[in-house]
């Protein structure tokens, strides 16, 4: 089933190196509207009607940023509230949770959500992105949900926050999906190994010891030996021992990521 939102690629094409990937989970409760906003991303079409009990993995060739990526993602199918989660949570590089703006229970099972995800990252050492997600916009009339308390529960999550509708916006629910590579991508900088840095410590001089002169012999000139000082390496500590102080705004009030300062402690910036 795959194959039907996928972009397949022309055999006659010629063999390219494979595109980065990057797998992300669409989570929530039924009927908030998870497989419609994964068709409309895929097909710029709406579909009113799924069936809850389909789960399938799609995959589309995007490009964010002038940079080609595989993007893979996986329409869960939860019946109510997470269960056998280990399924996405070790195969998603990110995740949308996804409630509806009108069904104020499809907003607290987010919360279990948010919550099973913060255990894992927890209990890994990993976090993934995450991108809180009211949807059904069109149906503002009957919102049962104020954009306040997602943005609230957002920020106590620390992920990013979004309003769209599957029915009527394709340009907000693509940069929604383009959003969570672009987290993906600026995670994987963070997480890049720092090469330990050394600087040179110079050590003082032992005391220099009495010049000792060889005996002239046949008319050769006397030579004296005096100690040399020593140079010594220091490593510094990468980046992943060091203390890190980082300083952050909630991301949760803008579509725009706030500027994030992380600071090495102990040392100064010039």
């Amino acid at each position: 089933m795959s194959s039907m939102f996928g972009k397949p690629r022309n055999s006659g094409e010629r063999t390219q190196s494979p595109l980065p990937e990057c797998n992300v989970a669409i989570l929530g409760c039924r009927g908030a509207g998870k497989s419609a906003l994964t068709v409309k991303f895929l097909t710029r079409r709406f579909i009113s009607e799924y069936d809850p009990n389909l789960e399938d993995t799609y995959s589309s060739e995007e490009l964010v940023d002038q940079q080609p990526v595989l993007l893979k993602v996986m329409d869960t199918a939860d019946q109510d509230g997470p269960g056998n989660c280990e399924r996405y949570l070790c195969w998603a590089s990110a995740f949308l949770v996804v409630y509806s703006i009108d069904d104020r229970k499809s907003f607290d099972g987010c919360q279990r959500y948010l919550e099973v995800l913060a255990l894992h990252a927890r209990g890994c050492q990993r976090r993934c992105p995450v991108l809180l997600l009211g949807n059904k916009l069109d149906m503002e009339q009957y919102r049962q949900v104020p954009s306040a308390e997602g943005m609230s529960l957002a920020s106590r999550f620390r992920c990013l926050f979004h309003e769209v509708s599957a029915c009527q916006d394709f340009a907000r629910v693509q940069h929604v999906f383009h959003e969570a590579v672009r987290e993906v991508r600026r995670q994987a900088e963070w997480n890049l190994p720092v090469q330990p840095l050394f600087i040179s410590e110079e050590r003082p001089c032992p005391p220099v010891a009495t010049p000792v002169a060889l005996p002239t012999q046949h008319s050769l000139a006397t030579c004296t030996f005096n100690t040399l000082s020593t140079v010594n390496y220091k490593e510094i500590p990468s980046v992943a021992q060091a203390k890190l102080v980082t300083v952050k705004s909630s991301r949760a009030q803008s579509k725009r990521k706030a500027p994030t300062l992380t600071l090495l402690k102990g040392f100064k910036i010039f």
